[in-house]
Order: C-alpha cells, then structure tokens, then sequence
C-alpha cells in the first residue's frame, strides 16, 4: 500500500528536490580544492543514473534499490577511475574518457525515452 502511494505522487520527489536546493542556497557548502577535479566526473555520473531510472521507469522495470546502488556505485567508480588517472599521470586523459561513456550512455537513455514519448 504503501509503495503505491509513493508511485501515485511524484508530488513528494519534486518536494525534495526543492527543500534540498533550498538547502543548498542557504548553506553555500564550499567544495574542498582536493574534490574540485572529481566533481564534474560525479555530476555526470550521477546524471546518468538518474536519466538510466527516468528511461526504466518508463519501461516498467524501475527498481528503487537499483537506482540507489547504481548511483552511488556509478559515482563512485567513475571518481576512481579518474583519481585512478591522477595517481598514474593520465587524470585529463581519464577524465576524457569517463565523460564519453558516460555521455554516450546518457544518449542512448535519452533517445530510448524520447522513442517512449514520440515513437520516433
């Protein structure tokens, strides 16, 4: 019951978001000089976990502990790989590449949902 209540209001996640932006333009956190190489790579990585449960929303095999193990998981690795690239030397080559996969699979996510919408 519970579950189908949280399906049928999208209402509860927009209200997260809010409150959490808010948050975040209250706070002001400052991003330490040592994190600043990573971040980008996170946001990106992030962003193609995000877009990954949009597309399998739709297709209706949304998995919420999916989603927060690929996420923190997605985020996790692609940070490493890139610290990874720094320890080695090669940390804008790294860098470069993590942002093309992950781009590449943001893509694909992104066509699979327009095809959902306009069956184009």
């Amino acid at each position: 019951m519970t579950q189908q209540w949280a399906d049928n209001n999208p209402v509860i996640a927009v209200l997260g978001l809010v409150i959490g932006v808010l948050i975040g333009i209250w706070l002001n956190p400052g991003v330490p000089v040592w994190l600043q190489p990573y971040l980008p790579i996170a946001v990106v990585a992030a962003l193609d976990a995000v877009i990954g449960a949009v597309r399998a929303r739709l297709d209706k095999v949304f998995d919420d502990r999916v989603f927060i193990v690929s996420f923190i998981s997605n985020v996790a690795i692609a940070a490493f790989i890139v610290f990874i690239g720094d320890q080695l030397g090669v940390g804008a080559q790294m860098a470069t590449g993590v942002i093309i996969v992950l781009t590449m699979r943001i893509f694909a996510n992104a066509a699979a949902i327009r095809r959902h919408f306009f069956r184009a």
